[in-house]
């Protein structure tokens, strides 16, 4: 592995978490790299517009990252953005689309927040968390055969088709999510919407569950 480039990717990754930005030596700790050294890595990046210094004189992210992100599952979030505009306005909830990485992470691929919802949950694109942490990996779980030492909420998710958690990827919010079909074999896609009242789920599930359909029979 080149340490150069994994720290240089550590640094964009550093950034994304700290959206206000980092001063050079912050970096540099961050990422257990002398000084001179995460100069050096952040002046090749500025190079190439993957981050730049804000009128504070801190290092932040910077639109080349655009260009190089616009391509990544562009014909998911091409046929995806529609129904989970539709699944966030009918819900007035924030809707998701989380993809499978590898065995064992979730990554929040889109978010659609509601338009008219007086209050709804925030949080980004990009953001990753275990397969057996939130509604959209159980979902999946529960999706596929049954495995020795599930979860509860697993088995419950392949009874009704769609899973729920509280609180285990964002402090008390709800995630209801549902495997999105996939003829190819196995299911690596989720939609759901993240609410913070629990009332209404079973409307909620089966709402989420249409959606997941309908996605699914676009990407066939």
């Amino acid at each position: 592995m080149s340490k150069t480039l994994h720290h240089g990717l550590l640094i964009l990754r550093v950034l994304a978490e700290r959206p206000q930005g980092l001063t050079v030596s912050e970096l540099a700790d961050a990422v257990e790299v002398h000084r001179t050294v995460a100069h050096r890595l952040v002046r090749t990046l500025e190079a190439h517009q993957l981050c730049r210094r804000d009128h504070r004189r801190r290092i932040v992210l910077d639109t080349g990252l655009v260009a190089l992100a616009e391509p990544v599952q562009q014909d998911l979030r091409t046929l995806a953005g529609p129904v989970l505009d539709e699944l966030a306005e009918a819900t007035r909830a924030t809707a998701h689309l989380l993809v499978r990485e590898g065995p064992s992470e979730m990554r929040a691929l889109v978010v659609v927040e509601p338009r008219e919802a007086l209050v709804h949950v925030s949080f980004r694109p990009g953001q990753t968390h275990p397969i057996e942490q939130g509604s959209g990996g159980l979902a999946l779980l529960g999706h596929g055969p049954y495995r020795e030492g599930e979860r509860a909420e697993v088995t419950e998710a392949r009874a009704k088709g769609y899973a729920v958690t509280r609180g285990e990827v964002i402090p008390a919010v709800t995630g209801i999510s549902a495997a999105v079909p996939s003829r190819g074999g196995e299911a690596t896609v989720s939609i759901g919407v993240s609410v913070f009242d629990m009332t209404g789920l079973d409307a909620l599930g089966e709402t989420v569950v249409r959606s997941a359909a309908r996605l699914g029979e676009l990407l066939d």
